[in-house]
């Protein structure tokens, strides 16, 4: 039951990422989003971790993933999704990055073979499925195609999502905060100077931006990072790909709550099929 809280957990704040970024992106720009996102958690995480950060060393060190994990579940999907945020809609960008648990099984399933691929899980990828679909229903994705290359750009972060979780099952043997704090400081290594040599000068950031850049660093980066890789060393990379189908939820309830949006009968099916799916890629295998 653990598991399936930090599951939750993280699904709430990946989820609040999307309406943060769309907020975020109304006046700061793409790839100075994406540097203040990686600056910000690299900084809370390395403080964090004090005199552990020798840790961060040994493992950038002793081989090539930790650049690849920072390459796929940071670069990457980062600046994609920065570059979408100003082009589509957060509830939009929330159901189209919701494909990473698709993506894990059938790579995992068909190339890696790192985990099971068990029918159970496989059973919880359909139901997540179905609940995104039952939630969407048929005029949620009606604006689709206006934007189709900031469409494309969501997909193609859930796919580099998916790739990251792969990887990122390799470091169940040390503290999460280690390879949270590796790939987000080499992924700022990278942005920020990149930020700073093209679309820094031409920002003219509000406050209302600029809080909701604070809020992205701290919990929809720094803290998920660290829960993120909790789970991938505990549960494994597609029962943690669970969190995507509830990310969905947070956009529906912030709808509900602050919105005034109405709770549809679709909304409330979509709901108990996806926490079925999550239960069923979630539940620990008996030993």
């Amino acid at each position: 039951m653990k598991s399936v809280a930090l599951v939750c957990l993280l699904a709430l704040l990946w989820g609040s990422s999307f309406p943060l970024l769309r907020v975020a992106a109304e006046s700061i720009p793409p790839l100075s989003l994406a540097a203040i996102r990686a600056g910000g958690a690299a900084l809370i995480l390395g403080a964090v971790l004090g005199r552990q950060l020798s840790q961060v060393r040994d493992v950038a060190r002793a081989g090539s993933a930790i650049w690849v994990q920072a390459l796929f579940n940071c670069i990457v999907p980062w600046l994609l999704i920065a570059w979408a945020a100003s082009r589509v809609e957060a509830s939009l960008m929330a159901i189209l990055n919701s494909l990473s648990p698709v993506f894990i099984f059938l790579i995992t399933w068909g190339i890696t073979k790192h985990e099971p691929a068990t029918p159970r899980k496989f059973v919880g990828v359909l139901l997540g499925m179905a609940g995104v679909l039952a939630i969407i229903g048929p005029d949620a994705l009606s604006g689709l195609g206006g934007n189709a290359l900031a469409e494309l750009a969501c997909v193609a972060g859930s796919l580099a999502y998916a790739i990251a979780g792969i990887i990122g099952t390799r470091y169940h043997k040390v503290s999460p905060l280690v390879p949270a704090a590796g790939s987000i400081i080499i992924a700022a290594l990278f942005m920020v100077p990149l930020a700073l040599v093209t679309d820094a000068w031409t920002a003219a950031p509000t406050a209302r931006s600029l809080w909701a850049a604070a809020a992205l660093c701290v919990f929809s980066t720094g803290l998920a990072m660290v829960v993120y890789f909790r789970l991938l060393g505990t549960i494994g990379s597609i029962a943690t790909s669970a969190q995507a189908y509830l990310r969905i939820f947070v956009g529906v309830g912030a709808g509900v709550l602050l919105l005034d949006e109405r709770l549809t009968t679709s909304m409330v099916v979509g709901l108990f099929l996806v926490v079925a799916g999550v239960v069923a890629m979630t539940w620990p295998r008996r030993r």
